[in-house]
């Protein structure tokens, strides 16, 4: 005999919320499955139980959920893309500049191998054809797709933790200076295993009888493993993080207003893909010759032995002392041409291709 269903039953009956699409496709297949008892004993009289209600809103938040896990999973998966396509462009567009800018940085004060930047890439490449312009590359190459995607995901992520606005040009300053304090731990592993391998051809050429004590960029690696352990990798760090905290604040807040001051301009209020490119080359000017002076100390502080007893400098102030008395003010200039050279082109290129491929995959 059917009983009448009690004065608290018929209130939740009859209070309870319509369930969703979600929430009636689930109670459809959780009665297929486990039959009408599933749902409160009520399912079979199309009624919604409290229980079948709190089920339908768990799942939905379950749902909610994932939905946001998976778009966080494409915006990772979008910025590390474009970011590793800016650093495969950026290494293959800066590379030879960058070998010649080394040599120059290098090479002897009171007995130099070469007399400018023509000089020595004319010279490498008499020697060495193209190629040489491009000895080490499998390091930088490999360590660069993986630094910008690290990099542009970093500065992605700061820009969000910042909220970047127009309307306030220092906000990319913020979220740039963040992005390259997270990259420079990535960065500079890459960074002095390239050194140190372009840093054996300005050897050989001072002196023919020189014989490298590296036959890769895998030996340079394991040698400073060696002698230094987990600290190996990160051997100038500090010099490399002086340099990238204040520049990197310059680079990207330099490209994001300029490249917002030609988008407020156009009608349809976007820059053009030249524009882009323009911002991207001032970006990358500014970036390096605001701060060419730290990059020499650094770069005195990578290509010094990996082995702690024969290194010249005990650090960053060391390194600068004895530059200055080396050569004076300009020897914190040496190679400043190939490195404007190269920082306009190849940074416009990264740049550019970053948010080329960005606006393309979404």
């Amino acid at each position: 005999r059917a009983r009448a269903p009690s004065q608290a039953m018929t209130a939740n009956t009859r209070d309870a919320p319509v369930p969703n699409a979600f929430d009636a496709v689930y109670a459809s297949c959780a009665r297929r499955a486990f039959g009408p008892m599933t749902m409160g004993g009520l399912a079979h009289r199309g009624a919604t139980t409290p229980s079948a209600t709190a089920t339908g809103g768990a799942m939905t938040t379950f749902a909610a959920s994932s939905a946001n896990e998976a778009s966080a999973g494409v915006k990772f998966a979008k910025d590390v893309f474009a970011g590793t396509c800016g650093g495969i462009t950026v290494t293959l567009l800066g590379h030879p500049f960058d070998t010649v800018k080394v040599l120059l940085q290098t090479q002897s004060a009171k007995n130099p191998v070469y007399s400018g930047a023509v000089d020595a890439a004319s010279k490498v490449i008499k020697s060495e054809g193209v190629a040489g312009l491009y000895r080490g590359v499998q390091s930088p190459l490999a360590g660069q797709m993986f630094f910008r995607a690290t990099l542009f995901f970093a500065y992605a992520r700061a820009k969000e933790f910042v909220g970047v606005s127009p309307d306030d040009p220092l906000s990319y300053c913020k979220a740039g200076g963040l992005a390259w304090l997270a990259g420079t731990f990535f960065e500079s592993p890459i960074d002095l295993y390239k050194s140190q391998w372009q840093c054996q051809l300005i050897k050989t050429k001072a002196d023919p009888n020189y014989k490298s004590p590296y036959a890769s960029v895998g030996d340079v690696v394991k040698e400073s493993w060696k002698h230094n352990g987990i600290r190996g990798p990160y051997q100038a760090f500090s010099a490399t993080l002086a340099r990238n905290l204040p520049a990197g604040a310059v680079y990207f807040g330099v490209f994001e207003n300029t490249k917002n001051a030609f988008a407020a301009r156009n009608e349809d209020g976007k820059a053009t893909n030249l524009q882009i490119i323009a911002s991207g080359g001032i970006g990358g000017f500014f970036y390096w010759s605001l701060f060419y002076p730290i990059d020499v100390i650094k770069s005195a502080l990578m290509t010094d032995s990996v082995v702690p007893a024969q290194r010249k400098y005990s650090g960053f102030m060391d390194a600068a002392g004895k530059l200055y008395a080396g050569g004076g003010v300009r020897a914190f200039y040496r190679g400043l041409v190939p490195c404007l050279l190269r920082a306009s082109p190849a940074n416009a290129g990264m740049l550019f291709c970053v948010d080329f491929v960005r606006r393309a995959i979404d």
